[in-house]
């Protein structure tokens, strides 16, 4: 055992709830405290920083303002959607702004790792780590890239390469196969290592169902749900065509037996407002009430618990989406599009139903759906299969460690 615990400083660039977010709260909530000394960094207070300090989850929690989340946030609070209509001028005073708030960060962040003395950096997301890849080469101390993204912008894809082949970069961490042939250039840092969650969190025996109630649903109505950002990439147009095909062969007393509910919101940094847009279209078909958006829940739980089949229509390559991973281990089989990641996590047939994504086979979602209406056997099959898939391949305790063996030995080989 080491004679001192290692001292890392993680950095996670958003403190929206989301993915990221959920990521770094399973890394260090599971770390021994006694091997990994745990300071995590975040650009400001919300709800990651209060699920962090809920699960005793660091030595040190702080939040530095120059992490930026958005070039064009308002400099005294996060950036709202209205604020993509201000002027020009403005959105440029912003910006300049921004880029003074961030060059101040970086020099404080520089003097704090030479200051605590911290033995390694890990970037967990974009934004980190561009920031941490660059604090690493002015620091000597060796950073870790948790990868949870395909591709960067392509104005950015220059410094993204130069700073992943960087000396003091010295693993690269991709959650799904999608993400490795951005790095094809360094291929020797690689390693696949997928995320995971809290299989006991996300055991549906103890969590009490909140969805029916809320909506007023039947015990024998089949919900078809999902949950998380409701942005263009993750298909949910496309959910709510497949729903106009389901609508339309079901008979009129099975469609009252039916429903498709999806929480989230469109986060605010983003414009248009995609949730008003989806429901502008699903009454545009005639399913007000048979296809609903509910908005945002901070604890998905109760209401994924009520879900019956948990559709994930991502249309990108989506990495390793964490919607999939938690209705699997709240024991949901899953319908999706065979994108990104997601076919790492669901073997067709066996956990849920894949269907081609490029271009998305709508007809074959829906098809899918008539079939898991029509068969509660086949439901509670998969969804077994799926918890148990999750309780083999993605527990947070073992991912942890498997981290933690990483870093000390990237830490050991460092010069």
């Amino acid at each position: 055992m080491p004679s001192k615990p290692l001292r890392v400083l993680f950095i996670n660039d958003t403190s929206r709830n989301g993915g990221p977010g959920r990521t770094i709260l399973y890394i260090t909530k599971f770390l021994d405290p006694t091997l990994v000394h745990r300071t995590i960094l975040i650009p400001r207070e919300g709800i990651v920083s209060k699920r962090l300090i809920a699960a005793g989850a660091a030595e040190v929690l702080f939040h530095e303002a120059g992490l930026i989340e958005h070039p064009f946030e308002p400099l005294s609070r996060p950036m709202e959607r209205e604020d993509f209509a201000a002027p020009l001028p403005l959105k440029l005073a912003r910006l300049a702004g921004n880029i003074g708030r961030a060059t101040a960060g970086f020099v404080r962040l520089w003097r704090r790792i030479r200051r605590e003395k911290y033995d390694l950096i890990f970037c967990n997301g974009t934004a980190a780590g561009f920031l941490g890849g660059a604090l690493a080469a002015v620091t000597g101390v060796p950073a870790i890239w948790h990868v949870l993204y395909p591709s960067v912008a392509p104005a950015i894809r220059g410094l993204h390469r130069r700073l992943a082949a960087g000396k003091y970069v010295k693993l690269i961490i991709c959650v799904s196969k999608p993400c490795e042939p951005q790095f094809d250039h360094c291929r020797d840092k690689v390693r696949a290592i997928q995320t995971a969650l809290d299989i006991e969190e996300f055991d549906g025996r103890g969590v009490k169902p909140a969805l029916r109630r809320e909506l007023k649903c039947s015990a024998d109505t089949v919900i078809f749900g999902s949950h998380g950002r409701i942005v263009p990439r993750k298909g949910y147009i496309e959910m709510v065509r497949a729903a106009k095909i389901v609508h339309s062969k079901l008979s009129e007393e099975e469609r009252s037996r039916c429903r498709f509910i999806v929480l989230g919101d469109t986060p605010q940094d983003m414009h248009p407002d995609h949730r008003a847009e989806c429901q502008t279209l699903a009454e545009a078909l005639g399913l007000r009430g048979f296809v609903q958006f509910i908005g945002f829940r901070a604890d998905p739980r109760a209401y994924v618990a009520d879900f019956d089949v948990a559709v994930v229509p991502s249309i990108y390559e989506d990495p390793l989406p964490r919607a999939v991973m938690e209705a699997m281990a709240m024991g949901k089989a899953i319908l999706a599009f065979a994108m990104g990641g997601i076919a790492e996590m669901v073997a067709d047939g066996t956990e849920g139903r894949l269907y081609s994504g490029n271009p998305p086979d709508i007809e074959g979602l829906a098809e899918g759906c008539l079939a898991y209406f029509r068969d509660s056997a086949l439901r509670e099959r998969h969804g077994a299969a799926a918890r148990a898939r999750i309780e083999r391949d993605f527990d947070s305790r073992k991912h942890a460690r498997r981290l933690q063996e990483e870093m000390f030995r990237i830490t050991q080989e460092a010069p």
